[in-house]
């Protein structure tokens, strides 16, 4: 669970970095998050950010335990994960639907690979490989 919540924490950065560019809110995705929980707010979306993240970091955790290469396997990984969590839940909410879709699968990618280096760093392993 640790590992996907340092994950989730993380994997934020593209949409972040994405967001100042671009001049949107940097809080939006959090907030859209929360309607998860009924309601678009901040609290709620780190809430259900945190929830969601540590649920996935458990499912990733054990599909890449011991894999030759796990940050690759967790970049794709969260490429399905994106599929399933903004294709087929957050298309039926609107704040989540709202948001543009290229930084949001950024982060789940992000995440995936972050959940790998996490892995390989407490494996001992280094990260070459």
């Amino acid at each position: 669970m640790g590992v996907g919540l340092v994950a989730g924490v993380v994997s934020g950065a593209p949409s972040t970095a994405i967001a100042i560019v671009s001049g949107r809110p940097v809080l939006e995705a959090a907030r859209a998050a929360g309607a998860v929980l009924g309601r678009p707010t901040l609290p709620r979306g780190l809430l259900a950010h945190a929830a969601i993240s540590a649920g996935w970091g458990v499912v990733l955790t054990t599909v890449l335990a011991g894999r030759r290469y796990p940050i690759a396997m967790g970049a794709a990984t969260g490429a399905g994960i994106a599929a399933l969590d903004l294709g087929l839940i957050g298309r039926r909410i609107p704040a989540i639907c709202q948001l543009p879709l290229l930084p949001q699968v950024a982060d789940h990618l992000a995440y995936g690979a972050a959940v790998g280096i996490c892995l390989r760093l407490t494996s001992g392993d280094n990260l070459s490989p």
